[in-house]
């Protein structure tokens, strides 16, 4: 379902919309009472919906096939219980709110709340698991480390927020596997997981695989690939090692990730192109969108870092 809004004071349309929306799932609450409002940002798999439930409403919900994050603005959900715990969700609490592939119940007391729901497979996607049989990524709390894991990956959703209506986004695959990688990335960092134990990057066979020869064989096919949708599990695949591997071999021997020099290339592509178009026929935007940057205002920063002038003057020019 795409970007909508839904807003009723009837407790039957309100559950049949939750089922269309979501899941399957039976609600419960005093028909007199009922206000709920619901808005959705979406692109591809991704949706952000803020969500306002203006009374006591229970729940019953089958699986929701997706990775489910929920971060509540005010009010309270309680009796939360899915996959053999039970907890209660406070204002600035962060937290997966179900496994994909487990029901899940509870109460919402009058509470505001976004609702942040991916494919699950996009885990597995980033990390380059999955791949030689290897189990799904799969996350282990439904908590963050700590608060400021929380902090950082609310700031991500916040942007995506944004970022999704924009017409630019659904419209360039660059752009769609940007967007897919910042936020897939940011659940990984913020929760523990099945893909990325508590060890360090340089342990093993990963520091072994930290050499020059990784780094080539990693450029050779971020250059060959600049205009196609890459992640960095397609970069460690390409270059042989696991992803930690290859993080490890950019920053040791390059200082930089290998996400960073994809975007350093791609913004020097962005140059080349403004520098031989036609300011009449062409604009900045446009010109980025097709090498996958989303966010306009930052691209102009690095852009005016790395060149020392706005991508505008250089079109101009």
């Amino acid at each position: 379902m795409e970007s909508m809004l839904f807003e009723s004071r009837d407790l039957a349309r309100t559950e049949e919309f939750l089922n269309r929306a979501y899941t399957k799932m039976q609600i419960g609450g005093r028909a007199a009472d009922v206000r709920t409002r619901i808005s959705r940002a979406a692109a591809e798999s991704i949706s952000i919906d803020r969500i306002e439930i203006g009374f006591e409403m229970s729940y019953d919900a089958d699986p929701l096939g997706k990775v489910c994050l929920c971060e509540v603005a005010s009010g309270r959900i309680t009796d939360h219980a899915t996959d053999g715990w039970v907890d209660e969700f406070r204002p600035g609490d962060l937290v997966s709110f179900a496994p994909a592939d487990r029901p899940f119940a509870g109460k919402i007391r009058r509470a505001a709340y976004t609702i942040t729901m991916f494919d699950p497979a996009l885990l597995t996607r980033v990390t380059g698991a999955g791949r030689k049989d290897d189990a799904a990524v799969r996350l282990l709390s439904h908590r963050p480390h700590s608060r400021t894991a929380a902090h950082q990956l609310s700031k991500t959703i916040a942007y995506l927020d944004q970022v999704l209506p924009n017409p630019a986004v659904k419209a360039s695959p660059l752009v769609l596997a940007s967007v897919s990688q910042l936020l897939a990335s940011s659940v990984l960092a913020a929760f523990p997981n099945t893909a990325f134990p508590n060890t360090a990057m340089t342990d093993g066979a990963d520091g072994r695989d930290a050499r020059p020869p990784t780094v080539r064989r990693a450029v050779a096919f971020i250059e060959s690939n600049l205009d196609q949708a890459i992640t960095i599990a397609d970069i460690a695949t390409a270059a042989g090692v696991t992803v930690r591997a290859v993080q490890t071999a950019f920053q040791r021997h390059l200082g930089t990730t290998p996400l960073a020099h994809l975007r350093r290339l791609r913004l020097a592509e962005v140059r080349s192109e403004l520098q031989g178009a036609d300011p009449s026929a062409c604009t900045v935007a446009e010109v980025a969108a097709r090498w996958g940057f989303h966010h306009h205002g930052r691209m102009a920063a690095a852009y005016l870092d790395v060149y020392g002038e706005l991508p505008s003057t250089t079109l101009a020019r």
